[in-house]
């Protein structure tokens, strides 16, 4: 890595790298720990050694755990991660400060809400009920679909990532945070209206309810004011992304991504490993 950076002459890290669906981790964690907190050490190490002018660490609402009875969380909440996924990112988020705070290294650190838009693959679930609706398929459910989820359009997130950089300061973390908030159904409901399913027993034909992850966070939530201050506010309406992002993945998604059946089930099916050397399967 350090020989990329010196060989590029690249002295601005924007660390967006990470493996990031929460259902797969809760099967295969350990992958998650290599990628997202060895790979961060890595990149850090690098970063450190090349002398780079500023590293951005992007991370993820997700580290400050279930908001509920409390209010939107700040940068300064304490971090409480609630699946393996998101403990990852915070454990990321820990070396990015250690390498600030023991070797100067000139970080700053965001954590944003649910992205979506095109070129996303669909294993999310904005992406993932598109493609299945694209597909004359339903939308798959996670227990009653009342948890909820605030959303940014990619080209918002662009934007506050710009914004932060050219303005934001170093050491300090930045929520990138909408004021958007729907429920996983009303979500599903929504698409599917999009798509010309308008009467009860067309939406009902295109959704499925299924089992509920190990854990599902009730909702998120995050104070940007600080990130306001610098100027920036997310532009694109709800909408009108899910109507881009639609188009996008009518025209682009064979092409861009290939087969993606495996993508669009309820729930990922991973090979583990046993104690006793013999395989099981966890989904």
């Amino acid at each position: 890595m350090a020989f990329i950076l010196k060989e590029k002459k690249i002295d601005i890290i924007f660390h967006l790298a990470a493996q990031t669906h929460v259902d797969n981790s809760f099967g295969d964690s350990f992958e998650f720990t290599k990628n997202n907190v060895m790979g961060t050490h890595v990149m850090l190490e690098a970063a450190k050694v090349h002398k780079v002018r500023r590293f951005i660490h992007v991370s993820t609402d997700e580290v400050y755990g279930e908001v509920v009875s409390r209010p939107d969380c700040a940068e300064d909440t304490i971090l409480a991660p609630s699946n393996p996924y998101a403990a990852t990112k915070a454990a990321a988020e820990c070396l990015v400060k250690a390498y600030h705070m023991s070797f100067g290294l000139p970080i700053m650190i965001t954590r944003s809400n649910n992205v979506y838009g095109p070129y996303q693959y669909p294993e999310k679930i904005t992406s993932k009920f598109v493609c299945s609706l694209l597909r004359r398929g339903k939308c798959y459910i996670h227990g009653q679909g009342h948890n909820s989820r605030k959303y940014l359009y990619a080209a918002d997130v662009a934007d506050a990532l710009d914004v932060i950089f050219h303005k934001g300061s170093v050491g300090e973390t930045y929520n990138i945070g909408s004021a958007f908030e729907i429920s996983n159904l009303m979500l599903a409901k929504r698409l599917i209206g999009m798509f010309g399913y308008t009467q009860e027993q067309q939406v009902n034909d295109h959704l499925e309810f299924v089992q509920d992850r190990a854990f599902n966070d009730k909702r998120y939530a995050v104070d940007c004011s600080k990130l306001e201050k610098l100027g920036w506010a997310p532009r694109m309406g709800f909408d009108d992304g899910l109507r881009k992002t639609i188009e996008w993945y009518r025209q682009c998604t064979d092409e861009w991504w290939g087969d993606i059946a495996g993508a669009l089930v309820p729930h990922p099916f991973k090979a583990l490993p046993s104690y006793n050397g013999s395989t099981v399967l966890d989904n």
